[in-house]
């Protein structure tokens, strides 16, 4: 079998700068698709921007400039930070490409000629910033469910026959449990379908600035039926012979913020369905981030600026934070307190202290070499070894299930044991009574340090690399499958060691 893993991002729209939101989707999928690369799989990571829809059009006009140099201007913002996060993506999609317009106009022509798409007059409630279409019972107090202003719509319009594909998605969502994550996601789609879908209006006539409906120019494809078909135009389509869309579609995962879960969960699944095309394996929509307690919004002045924090207190700190502090999946708080209290707690103090303390006591009485191999181990050693030995497919089983900030705790609660081991053990007394067992120990330490680098490696890249640099862990054997005791770190020369989370004072 195959081991393949398509994930994506969201593409973020280009109606202004890149926040925490867009980092912290994007770390997140990085993380997966690390994972899944040293677990041994043929991985496509894509992420891109929206660079379609009214939204644009109006921002750009304010700006004197024409849509397309508006869209270039921030595009290059967002493919900028993929860089600024270390991003592993394999691909950076606009919807501005001619391959991406080729498969969203091939989608709309596949669903027209199924009989799924008809043309007639549209009239009702649409919210710019959210880019889509309300019924008047989601209307509260002349807003949309979303705090967005709205606006009464007429025109003529194409229009998807959502209706008819509720129960089919209620059908698909009872038989894939686990195709929206969190559950309490899935209850809420599943609450929405069952409330009724009206037909969805997917085309407008009003702006310019879009993909052009086949066969009628007159209209611009629905910004939603446009940018979700992003999935399907990076792997090749229409041609469904294409090795990339044989090879990764459907896509393992969508990851999205709870906000456009809608468009993710019930319009892209129903689209799918019409164009006789599998439909992804699961789409995950995490929370959102408040500024110390304060939603984040621009007339507040508190947007979180990712270039800004990761400036200020490094980004292997910032992808760690982010992910450990919150279960991923609901809101969270980002705050300067917590931050530094991660970042001196459980980097420097635990991680950090435990690296520089065992490699620094291999490299002054061992004289820079990793001990022999041990090859008696008591029984503390063992019920420790053991326990190294079975991190990785418990934090695997958390990975999976998109539960990062699980797994870090249990790779945080076996640095801990590391750091009690040390304790026990006392290798710098050892060395004044018995020598032999010091380099048992630190040979046993040594090999630990070695697999929770590794493991660690999707999380904290630059970190995990000087870790394991320091070691003299050749760059071949950092995988997962070297973490089998087969793989026990051999011995040869370290180098110097150096702190790797120094303290930060505030």
């Amino acid at each position: 079998m195959d081991k393949n893993y398509y994930i994506t991002t969201p593409i973020y729209y280009v109606n202004d700068k890149p926040h925490i939101g867009h980092a912290y989707t994007s770390i997140a999928c990085d993380v997966l698709a690390r994972f899944k690369r040293l677990d041994g799989y043929s991985v496509k990571f894509l992420t891109g921007t929206d660079e379609h829809g009214q939204k644009v059009e109006k921002a750009a006009k304010s700006q004197n400039k024409s849509p397309l140099e508006y869209a270039n201007f921030i595009s290059k913002d967002f493919k900028s930070l993929t860089k600024t996060l270390n991003l592993s993506n394999d691909d950076f999609i606009r919807t501005t490409e001619k391959r991406h317009i080729l498969a969203a106009q091939s989608l709309w022509s596949k669903l027209y000629e199924n009989k799924h798409i008809y043309l007639d007059k549209y009239s009702g409630w649409y919210a710019l910033r959210d880019e889509a279409f309300y019924s008047e019972k989601e209307i509260i107090n002349g807003k949309a469910p979303s705090g967005a202003d709205v606006s009464w719509v007429e025109e003529e319009s194409y229009f998807f026959d959502l209706s008819k594909w509720q129960d089919k998605l209620l059908e698909f969502y009872n038989k894939n449990p686990n195709f929206i994550l969190p559950k309490s996601r899935m209850n809420e789609v599943k609450s929405f379908v069952k409330g009724g879908l009206r037909d969805l209006s997917v085309s407008r006539t009003s702006f310019e600035w879009g993909v052009k409906v086949p066969n009628n120019d007159k209209h611009i494809m629905y910004v939603w039926l446009d940018a979700l078909t992003n999935y399907l135009s990076a792997i090749g389509y229409p041609d469904t012979l294409e090795n990339e869309y044989v090879n990764f579609w459907p896509a393992d995962i969508h990851m999205v913020g709870k906000d456009i879960l809608r468009f993710h969960a019930v319009y892209w699944p129903a689209f799918l369905m019409a164009a006789e095309l599998p439909l992804p394996k699961r789409v995950f929509a995490h929370g959102w981030w408040t500024n110390e307690g304060k939603k984040i919004s621009k007339s507040e002045g508190n947007v979180i600026d990712p270039l800004e924090i990761i400036s200020s207190y490094g980004l292997d700190q910032i992808r760690y934070f982010l992910l450990r502090e919150v279960p991923f999946g609901s809101d969270g708080d980002f705050s300067k307190t917590a931050l530094l209290a991660r970042i001196n707690g459980d980097l420097s103090n635990d991680l950090g202290n435990l690296c520089q303390r065992v490699i620094s006591m291999i490299y002054k009485n061992c004289n820079g070499f990793i001990p022999r191999k041990c090859e008696k181990l008591n029984d503390r050693d063992i019920i420790f070894y053991n326990k190294s030995n079975a991190l990785y497919e418990k934090v695997k089983n958390e990975i999976d299930k998109q539960s990062f900030h699980e797994a870090i705790k249990l790779i945080w609660t076996f640095i801990s044991d590391a750091n009690k081991y040390v304790d026990e053990q006392a290798p710098w007394k050892l060395r004044k009574t018995d020598e032999r067992r010091m380099n048992d120990v630190l040979w046993i330490l040594a090999d630990t340090i070695r697999k929770i680098a590794i493991i660690v490696q999707p999380f904290m890249p630059d970190s995990s690399t000087k870790i394991l640099d320091q070691l003299s862990i050749d760059i071949s054997e950092r995988d997962f499958s070297y973490l089998d005791s087969k793989h026990a770190i051999k011995t040869n020369k370290i180098n110097s060691p150096s702190p790797i989370f120094p303290r930060i004072e505030e």
